[in-house]
């Protein structure tokens, strides 16, 4: 989705900033909902769950207001969103994120908007830039002092692992959203949902899970919040901020989600937040700022200066998500 230039000059009022705040808020606590999910469901059936449910909330809207359904390369795109965005990703973080604590798996997804660019170089929808390279090393050696701190409390490196990759797919679910031909985001995301939750029940069938209904109240709870507010508000409260303001100014929430997870998971489920484990965090958040976000403004005149805006569509999968676990 593209937002017209001029919304750049304008200040953000308080409906945008409340959609913001949104976004950040639902987008950061996903982490917990995830966690408590995993604790008593089989992680691919726990995603399934979870997408089932939300792709037909979004499409129940459409059909409702009657918006139109992808056809042609349009909807060969949602199907591929869906398979990389939801099935790959969310199946390999909710296998990391049994043996990871939320805030920790929430700091390795951070590094999501580097990985983007960098698959996206490689695919060739965007130039190299010195910067990315420096955030790049920046951001590593944060994550290389995360790892030493999980490390050292025992926690097996390949939990470690599985979240990077998840944060591989979904950054590469970036790439994939730029390549799909324009089509209504709540149409397109009910493709990408049910796509996901068809193949993560298929792979739950594979591995023969155990898929039973929840039994502790407290999953109930995580799954409804999950499907509920982590999906389809937060989706929706997203796209309403990038209606109002730049989607520059609206990307920063990648930076945000982890201080909410690691604060509410603190605060909430108990989780341990050693103060090397903060080092690397601010490290990793640094690492992103510099090489995804920070603007480096050449000398022009005032004439000819136009506002500058990171392309969304190369930060975020599209959806719910993104956030974020």
């Amino acid at each position: 989705m593209s937002v017209p230039s001029a919304a750049g000059d304008r200040r953000p009022d308080r409906t945008t900033l409340l959609a913001f705040g949104g976004v950040v808020l639902f987008g950061g606590l996903n982490g917990l909902g995830v966690r408590q999910t995993v604790q008593e469901l089989a992680p691919f059936w726990g995603a399934t769950l979870r997408f089932l449910a939300a792709g037909l909330i979004f499409l129940a809207i459409v059909l409702v207001s009657r918006r139109p359904i992808p056809r042609g390369r349009s909807l060969a795109g949602g199907i591929l969103y869906g398979a990389v965005g939801f099935a790959a990703s969310y199946g390999f973080v909710y296998q990391g994120l049994r043996e990871l604590s939320a805030g920790t798996t929430q700091l390795l997804i951070a590094l999501t908007p580097l990985l983007t660019f960098g698959l996206a170089i490689t695919q060739r929808q965007e130039r190299f830039r010195v910067q990315g390279l420096a955030g790049a090393f920046v951001a590593l050696v944060g994550v290389a002092i995360v790892v030493a701190d999980q490390l050292s409390v025992a926690i097996p490196p390949g939990a470690l692992i599985l979240v990077i990759l998840g944060a591989v797919c979904i950054a590469e679910t970036g790439v994939i959203v730029k390549w799909i031909p324009r089509s209504d985001p709540f149409a397109t995301n009910a493709v990408a949902m049910l796509t996901g939750a068809a193949m993560l029940m298929a792979l739950s069938i594979v591995s023969g899970e155990a898929r039973q209904l929840p039994v502790e109240l407290v999953t109930w709870i995580a799954i409804g919040y999950l499907v509920v507010l982590g999906s389809v508000a937060m989706f929706a409260l997203y796209l309403l901020a990038l209606r109002r303001w730049t989607a520059s100014a609206v990307s920063y929430t990648t930076l945000l989600l982890p201080l909410v997870t690691l604060s509410a998971g603190t605060v909430v489920a108990g989780e341990r937040v050693s103060p090397l484990l903060l080092i690397g965090g601010a490290v990793v958040l640094i690492g992103v700022y510099v090489g995804a976000f920070l603007k480096v403004r050449p000398t022009r005149s005032s004439a000819t200066s136009l506002p500058e805006c990171l392309p969304v569509d190369a930060l975020v999968g599209g959806g719910p998500a993104s956030r974020r676990t």
